[in-house]
């Protein structure tokens, strides 16, 4: 039995830790062979090691700043040598930083639009390129529920997302009008419990215990659930969606509306 994207190629930003890690790790027991990228050389090259003991040649890793044009210009030819195409590409690369309008540098918005916005841009350029001449493939596009909420303690981070977000339909038209076979489509997560989120609260507060007895809906959404939702979009199961942008928040936005 073949898994759902088996012997697919995948490239994973920011795939050392968090969301990224757990979509790794769906992306390999699915099938795929999966570059993990990531600023962090040791957690990458022990999580490539540690996947390649349960089923040798699954996963590799390559130290790669995601906001960097000459680094993906290194990765793209790396995936051309090693690989010969690109089927799946997540954008997950990012970083949190929290702020009101009032409370954020230039600085900060300034980083916070490099780290998030810029490497979707080179990523998404880079796998257009690579896959409208080998069949398509499937871009995917990690942004958040604040792209599309106003989150004022959020202000620049949610612009950053705002622009994945904005720059995924983009792509996603452009690639349809082109007739090219790449689907582009964005994730937006809220609330995710990861150590880049824990860290984002005042010291002695713990998210994971924000769920309440009589709303069992109210909790944080955990790595595997957005894994999950980027398993779908990578798979051919996924083949007519173009251009969504998929909300994993347990129904927060609407309750917001």
């Amino acid at each position: 039995m073949t898994g759902r994207v088996q012997d697919k190629i995948a490239l994973v930003t920011g795939g050392a830790s968090g969301i990224g890690r757990a979509i790794v790790q769906a992306l390999v027991g699915e099938g795929a062979r999966v570059l993990i990228s990531d600023l962090n050389a040791d957690a990458g090259q022990a999580l490539a090691d540690q996947l390649n003991e349960q089923r040798g040649g699954a996963a590799s890793f390559v130290r790669h700043d995601a906001a960097s044009e000459a680094d993906w210009n290194a990765v793209a030819e790396l995936v051309r040598e090693r690989y010969g195409r690109l089927d799946v590409l997540v954008n997950n690369a990012g970083i949190l930083l929290k702020g009101s309008i009032e409370e954020t540098s230039l600085e900060d918005w300034h980083k916070l639009l490099r780290v998030n916005a810029d490497s979707a841009f080179l990523g998404c350029r880079m796998a257009v390129a690579l896959m409208k001449d080998s069949g398509g493939g499937s871009i995917i596009n990690v942004s958040s529920i604040a792209a599309l909420a106003g989150r004022d303690d959020y202000a620049a981070y949610g612009a950053s997302k705002g622009a994945v977000a904005a720059l995924n339909r983009a792509v996603a038209a452009h690639c349809r009008r082109q007739k090219y076979r790449i689907r582009c489509n964005s994730l937006h997560p809220d609330g995710v419990l990861t150590p880049m989120t824990v860290a984002s609260y005042p010291p002695g507060i713990d998210p994971a215990k924000f769920t309440i007895d009589s709303d069992p809906m109210n909790r944080m959404c955990l790595p595997e659930d957005v894994a999950s939702a980027a398993l779908y979009l990578a798979s051919d199961e996924s083949r007519a969606i173009n251009g969504m942008e998929l909300r994993i928040d347990s129904g927060q936005f609407v309750m917001s509306i």
